[in-house]
């Protein structure tokens, strides 16, 4: 049996900013070692040149190196998933997931939070949309799905993933060994990159068949409902954390999931904060999570169609600001008014992260004592 999950969502006041991770340690909330993932955004342009996502990973690692007894090469296998732009209202924040003693923790039959993380196998830039990245990709899923302690691909309700993406450089490396790449412009290998990940998880968690090479960020009907996946230049192989309910755990949080069908489905959201078990009522606000939502985590895409509910927009026309940017802020915005928290995870690049034009939502909630003084989310 795996240990038990402690989960928590602080804030990022500064680029470089790891304080709140280091003040969850030192005041005795969770154990520097026993740190597994994190899951956070940072406030730079979302791009490939976004380099707010190395700054934040370069601070968070060193806390744990300087609070903990993991070497530096350890603590690098670490998976820290950045998602880069904080646009709207969106506010740059982390949440980590860490291992517990279990006799620290209340005990539980009910269904509780496990986590499971891999390193997948590297992953090369001729692979990257391509069919070999799809089976890298499930490979390393079912690994995390074993460390987590999951069986039933059900109990799976959030797979964060962290890939890499295509640069002039690794295109031109491709180019020296003789191989091709699926497109020479870095920006939309960004997309490609999470589309082909994803399928790999609705591979692994068996929700699609292996995908013929021309259906990959093509055959839009091929969908996970529990992926997010980001992509960027820090890393050459899959960063995986699988977020699932596992019986006889123990400890306080429970996952859920749902979908947003399109970018103003707040019901989709609420669904997903519903499954997690927290009672609600029929019409709920968000004064009745009161503090017991730890985080939710979101996937965007603008609809390829160009509209939402029937009414035009002009996101996929605009020159001026990249649909990207302004997905993500009226996702997050809509996001945000159910939460009642800013601090939302809300990533774009959703092709097969749930239905065309919409997106997965996945929610943690903490079903122990409200009244835990030691919660920063």
């Amino acid at each position: 049996m795996p240990d038990p999950i402690e989960v928590r969502k602080i804030p990022i006041e500064s680029v470089t900013d790891a304080s709140g991770l280091a003040r969850l340690i030192d005041g005795g909330v969770l154990e520097a070692d026993r740190v597994l993932a994190v899951v956070g955004k940072t406030e730079g342009n979302g791009g490939v040149n976004d380099y707010t996502r190395l700054l934040a990973d370069r601070a968070f690692r060193e806390v744990l190196v300087a609070r903990g007894t993991r070497t530096a090469e350890e603590v690098a296998r670490v998976p820290l998933v950045w998602s880069g732009g904080t646009d709207g209202v969106l506010s740059p924040h982390a949440t980590v997931f860490a291992t517990a003693d279990p006799a620290s923790v209340p005990s539980s039959d009910e269904p509780r939070l496990s986590v499971g993380v891999a390193m997948s196998e590297v992953i090369a830039p001729e692979d990257i949309g391509r069919p070999a990245m799809v089976a890298t990709v499930a490979a390393g899923v079912r690994a995390a799905m074993r460390t987590a302690g999951i069986d039933d691909p059900a109990d799976v309700h959030y797979v964060q993933t962290k890939t890499p993406l295509l640069t002039l450089d690794t295109i031109n490396d491709a180019r020296a060994r003789g191989r091709d790449v699926v497109t020479e412009d870095t920006l939309a290998s960004m997309d490609i990159s999470n589309s082909t990940t994803a399928l790999g998880i609705a591979v692994a968690l068996g929700e699609v068949e292996p995908p013929a090479a021309e259906q990959i960020h093509r055959d839009l009907s091929l969908y996970s409902s529990v992926a997010s996946c980001s992509s960027g230049v820090e890393l050459d192989r899959a960063q995986i954390v699988v977020v699932g309910n596992v019986r006889g755990i123990g400890g306080r949080y429970r996952a859920g999931h749902g979908v947003m069908r399109d970018a103003i489905d707040a019901d989709g959201v609420w669904d997903a904060i519903r499954s997690t078990g927290l009672p609600l009522p029929d019409r709920p606000r968000a004064a009745d999570l009161g503090d017991r939502l730890v985080n939710v985590f979101v996937k965007c895409e603008a609809d390829p169609g160009g509209r939402v509910r029937g009414r035009r927009n002009i996101m996929l026309d605009d020159s001026d600001v990249h649909w990207h940017r302004q997905i993500k802020a009226c996702v997050g915005g809509v996001v945000a008014s159910v939460t009642g928290d800013p601090a939302v995870f809300v990533s774009v690049a959703a092709v097969h992260q749930g239905p065309s034009g919409g997106g997965t939502v996945a929610a943690i909630a903490d079903l122990g004592d409200p009244g835990d003084p030691g919660r920063l989310g």
